[in-house]
């Protein structure tokens, strides 16, 4: 009877020594990631490097999710696509799907352009609401998408454009006060930088809060400690400039004169804002600078720059890009020596 047994032994053995060569092998793309390197390749949980630029962050209960534009290599050239990942700890990525995989919406033609989506969760409507840059070729479009999913992790399905105050709209940020009231900035070329509060079901916009007489895109806003603090970067397409931050005590404004937020001749260590994320814990809160690092000859390749900010008192720097390391739950970041 016993010889029966034994192929049955050795195809359990067999399997498990497939399964643990298996895991060996990918022990590195397995193993959970301490640090956040700024500028690095930043493997999702399959070790592809994670495509979400121009990208916004929501928290939804205990997992945050990184809404960007899927540049990766192999896409169908008619088609614009947003990707989505979810993390726990903002240092670990799980890629969830492709939320956006759109065709021309509105007839704009070759080179139609789908940029820096932002995504909102409304409460009340249980939708996500997604906002991003439409445009055609040559930017004189210059318009609001709106996108909706009943999930995070989509299908969105367009609904509309609009110019937002029936102003010209390009690049655009996303800010969600600690009331949860939600905002749209958008940059228009003509007058400034505006900051506009969302109507209550987020389809629509019900008020200018600010317009900011100053050639800025790439917005972001965080409240910190009682003072609003806002950045933009300067109109030099593709190529990085020094960003500027003001604050005001009130969305509504005054707002200060504009600050550089780190050494001018780094172009903000060749980056440039797409937000600002609130990290509120147990012990601390700490702001993080989302950016990007631009290479628009390789798409696909460009990078991020995430990096604890500086800030309080009215004041705002961005620190020299370094390896650190983040506590979730208790709003504290370490930085780390440089790697030789």
């Amino acid at each position: 009877m016993n010889f029966c047994k034994h192929p049955l032994k050795k195809s359990w053995i067999g399997g498990l020594l497939s399964v643990l060569i298996l895991f060996f092998a990918n022990k590195e793309i397995l193993a959970q990631r301490k640090t956040i390197e700024p500028g690095a390749i930043w493997p999702d949980q399959n070790g592809n490097h994670i495509q979400a630029h121009g990208g916004g962050i929501i928290k939804i209960k205990n997992t945050y999710y990184w809404y960007g534009e899927q540049r990766r290599q192999g896409l169908d050239p008619n088609l614009r696509y947003v990707s989505c990942y979810s993390s726990k700890d903002l240092v670990n990525w799980k890629f969830l799907s492709d939320v956006v995989q759109m065709s021309d919406p509105e007839n704009l033609g070759p080179g139609w352009v789908l940029e820096r989506p932002k995504v909102y969760f409304n409460a009340t409507s249980k939708k996500y609401v997604m906002y991003f840059h439409l445009d055609n070729k040559d930017y004189s479009y210059a318009r609001v998408g709106i996108a909706v999913s009943d999930r995070a992790d989509g299908n969105f399905k367009f609904v509309k454009s609009f110019r937002p105050l029936g102003r010209p709209s390009r690049d655009i940020g996303q800010f969600i006060d600690d009331d949860g009231s939600a905002y749209l900035i958008f940059e228009d070329r003509e007058l400034g930088f505006h900051i506009v509060k969302l109507s209550s079901d987020f389809m629509s916009v019900e008020k200018e809060m600010s317009l900011i007489n100053a050639p800025l895109e790439g917005g972001a806003v965080v409240h910190y400690k009682g003072l609003y603090y806002a950045i933009g970067s300067a109109l030099t397409g593709w190529n990085p400039n020094p960003n500027k931050y003001a604050t005001s005590r009130s969305l509504e404004g005054p707002w200060t004169e504009f600050k550089n937020i780190a050494p001018p001749e780094t172009n903000t260590y060749q980056s440039q804002s797409t937000m600002m994320i609130k990290v509120t814990g147990t012990k601390s809160t700490t702001i993080i600078f989302m950016a990007d690092q631009w290479r628009p000859s390789a798409q696909w390749d460009s990078r991020y720059l995430w990096m604890p900010l500086e800030i309080g008192d009215g004041k705002l720097s961005l620190p020299k890009p370094r390896p650190w390391s983040l506590d979730v739950k208790g709003g504290v970041f370490k930085i780390l020596q440089n790697r030789d």
